[in-house]
């Protein structure tokens, strides 16, 4: 896995505002916030997507995220959040090793923007695509 900003924060080569840690999970301020209480949370496995961590770091993520959401919520003073985990550079993931945002959502003007373009599934694809991936699990 390439050196990133996060293995140099997981051995405390850079400084953070750590909110969290166990002995699979690191969580800390983003130090360029979409708005107050913006979460980055970490597995300290070193995986580049989603996809490549064991099943045991992602069921410890798993279980802090609705933790912390709760605290971003109580300390924030803001219900609505949203949690963001992206996957390669086309799906706009900017350091190469898995991480969710936890951004609290105030208001129109902070937080985190989606556009949406939506499509079209039919019935026939629909059934065909559910069972190639649920061959794909076996």
């Amino acid at each position: 896995m390439p050196e990133t900003i996060f293995s140099k924060i997981l051995r405390n080569e850079i400084p953070s505002h750590k909110v969290y840690e166990d002995e699979r999970v690191f969580a800390f301020l983003d130090i360029n916030p979409l708005s107050r209480g913006h979460l980055l949370v970490i597995p300290k496995e070193p995986a580049v997507t989603l996809d490549e961590l064991s099943d045991d770091s992602a069921a410890a993520l798993g279980r802090v995220l609705p933790r912390l959401c709760r605290a971003v919520q109580r300390v924030s003073g803001v219900l609505a959040y949203n949690v963001l985990q992206n996957n390669g550079s086309a799906a706009h993931q900017a350091v190469g090793h898995v991480h969710f945002h936890i951004i609290p959502k105030p208001g129109d003007e902070s937080g985190l923007g989606i556009r949406w373009p939506t499509g079209k599934l039919s019935p026939a694809d629909g059934s065909a695509l559910a069972e190639a991936l649920r061959a794909a699990l076996e």
